[in-house]
């Protein structure tokens, strides 16, 4: 028996049943209260909220550089205030909106405070933003630092959350210690560091290196994703990185993530780049007369 079309993208993530495994990710923009309820009206399976942080940076350029190949940026956290956001969440929340809040702060105390407050808003789920590049711990991350975060977060809310983590040296020993120390899910994965040069002046564009994130990273986070799964991890996983396409979304299903965010892409055209992600996917999960559930990780070998 065919399975009814409305059912086929379903998938849960964080707690939540989704109507579509395309997620937004976390950025520029998605700090902005009509953004995330435009792009969910328009059939995005959930929206992840701009890092919410009780003491964002107030001063310094939030700049993008467009690459052939993706994006550089200079942006950290979100500078609305924590009473803004708990506000806005609490809207989303009245209104039964599937929103992801992304969260860091100063120390790992500090993070689980902000958790705890933001789980009282009726969010239905976070995301821990605890690997941004452009911020200096960014740079060095370690299982050790990753699992304080995580254990701060756990003693201070039953909600769901995921950690977003780059991909990179000991990503398996990082994700092992976010899931050990509690930790729902993995979103894999945040920018790396990238860095550009004009071929004229010889000048270090944006003035050093800074978060990358577009086309040339999928391969990279497709085949840490593949890993992780051959290695036995079976948390749940929120994939991206370089999806621009429907058929970048069945990838990142085919090798086990269960639900996969777009962001970048979406500078262009937000939403008109969007539809045509959203609309892509159902149009193929259609086509081949499958579902999201059937697709996650078809690609891994088979065990037994």
């Amino acid at each position: 028996m065919a399975v009814m079309a409305e059912g086929r993208a379903r998938c849960r993530a964080l707690g939540m049943t989704l109507s579509s495994p395309v997620v937004v990710g976390s950025g520029l923009l998605t700090d902005q209260e009509r953004n995330i309820r435009r792009l969910l009206e328009r059939g995005a399976g959930a929206v992840v909220t701009k890092t919410i942080h009780p003491s964002p940076p107030r001063i310094g350029d939030e700049r993008v550089l467009r690459l052939p190949t993706g994006m550089l940026n200079s942006t950290t956290y979100s500078r609305r205030s924590v009473d803004d956001w708990c506000a806005m969440l609490a809207r989303f929340a009245q209104d039964g909106l599937p929103v992801i809040a992304s969260v860091h702060a100063n120390s790992p105390a500090e993070l689980g405070t902000l958790a705890q407050r933001v789980a009282e808003t009726g969010c239905r789920a976070l995301e821990l933003g605890i690997s941004c590049m452009n911020e200096e711990e960014g740079l060095d991350d370690t299982p050790g630092r990753v699992a304080a975060h995580v254990q701060a977060v756990r003693e201070l809310t039953s909600l769901p959350f995921s950690v977003k983590l780059a991909v990179g040296e000991r990503t398996r020993d990082r994700v092992l210690a976010a899931l050990e120390a509690g930790a729902d899910a993995i979103t894999l994965s945040d920018t790396i560091a990238g860095l550009a040069v004009d071929p004229v002046t010889g000048e270090v564009r944006l003035g050093g290196a800074f978060g990358y994130s577009g086309a040339g990273i999928k391969p990279l986070v497709l085949a840490e994703i593949f890993a992780l799964r051959q290695r036995g991890v079976e948390a749940p996983i929120l994939g991206g990185g370089g999806v621009q396409h429907a058929s970048d979304v069945v990838e990142y299903l085919s090798v086990g993530a269960n639900v996969v965010q777009v962001y970048t892409a979406l500078h262009k055209n937000m939403h008109e780049t969007f539809a045509a992600i959203q609309n892509g996917v159902a149009a193929w999960l259609r086509s081949h007369d499958t579902t999201v559930d059937s697709l996650v990780g078809r690609s891994l070998p088979k065990r037994g």
